[in-house]
């Protein structure tokens, strides 16, 4: 039987990052502070570097509907390629608050998340990092959604 296998790194501090990948995780971790998470007291935030070096975030946003509600990751990417429809994304750095306070473990983005950007690498042509991290302790860095997601549904499976 096949496996899967995939390599990521890991980190014990923000320090030990490269620098882009610090100070956006730094911005993703203060982003966290404007999530709107009334119900599930979970508050995510997101940073998208794009191509140009511009960073664009985003947070979850329940609502008592609650499938109504969005997660930080594509929240930050529709307003990335709103905003800024023909820059790359390069980078996105996720962290989170849990309702017990800041957590040192990384959370992985959820399937839906995974998909969305999944996707995005396949309009940017071109793999997205992704950087995921509680507000301490360990890092993790992904090189691309894919290795998340490998049985990806993309555009090629429409035709």
């Amino acid at each position: 039987m096949p496996t899967y296998q995939f390599t990521y790194q890991e980190f014990k501090k923000e320090s030990d990052l490269d620098s882009s990948h610090a100070q956006l995780l730094s911005i993703a971790r203060k982003a966290t502070e404007h999530a709107y998470a009334p119900y599930s007291k979970f508050r995510v935030g997101a940073a998208v570097l794009l191509g140009d070096g511009k960073i664009v975030t985003g947070v979850n946003i329940e609502n008592a509907s609650y499938p109504v509600g969005i997660c930080a990751e594509r929240s930050a990417l529709a307003s990335a390629i709103s905003e800024f429809p023909h820059e790359t994304i390069v980078s996105i750095a996720i962290s989170y608050v849990s309702p017990d306070g800041a957590n040192n473990m990384p959370a992985f983005p959820c399937g839906m998340c995974r998909q969305f950007i999944s996707e995005c690498e396949d309009r940017n042509k071109k793999n997205i990092v992704l950087i995921l991290a509680g507000q301490t302790g360990t890092i993790v860095v992904v090189n691309s959604s894919k290795d998340l997601l490998p049985f990806s549904f993309g555009g090629k499976d429409l035709e």
